[in-house]
């Protein structure tokens, strides 16, 4: 079974950052990359997405303007970068891999990605 790992969660204070890194021992640059978040209780979340073409971006609204996405084939390796963080970001994030050439947060649903890691969280604090 193919699974991504995540790592770089962790406590930070209100306004800080983290980078999150999604690596695996496949080609990550076969495969669409999503980053989910899931607070207890609520459905999971795409929080953003890039395609295995790396020529598609997209991002959640809540997340849009802070977060980035971003490959580093060097290391087979997705980031998340995530600034100003608010105490609505603390939550489970997982990193997940689908056999797709595009990413949109809206059409491609959790159920298209084939591939998930364990998650990292990440807590938001004053």
């Amino acid at each position: 079974q193919l699974q991504p790992v995540e790592s770089g969660g962790g406590l930070v204070q209100i306004g800080g950052s983290l980078r999150l890194p999604c690596a695996a021992d496949f080609n990550l640059d076969l495969y669409t990359i999503a980053w989910f978040r899931q607070a207890p209780g609520k459905e999971r979340e795409g929080v953003a997405c890039t395609s295995s073409t790396d020529e598609d971006t997209d991002y959640a609204d809540s997340v849009k303007g802070r977060f980035t996405i971003s490959r580093d084939s060097a290391k087979n390796t997705v980031y998340l970068q995530m600034h100003s963080l608010k105490p609505g970001d603390t939550t489970i994030y997982y990193c997940a891999a689908a056999p797709l050439t595009t990413c949109g947060l809206e059409y491609v649903g959790v159920r298209e990605y084939n591939y998930w890691g364990q998650g990292t969280q990440v807590t938001v604090s004053s």
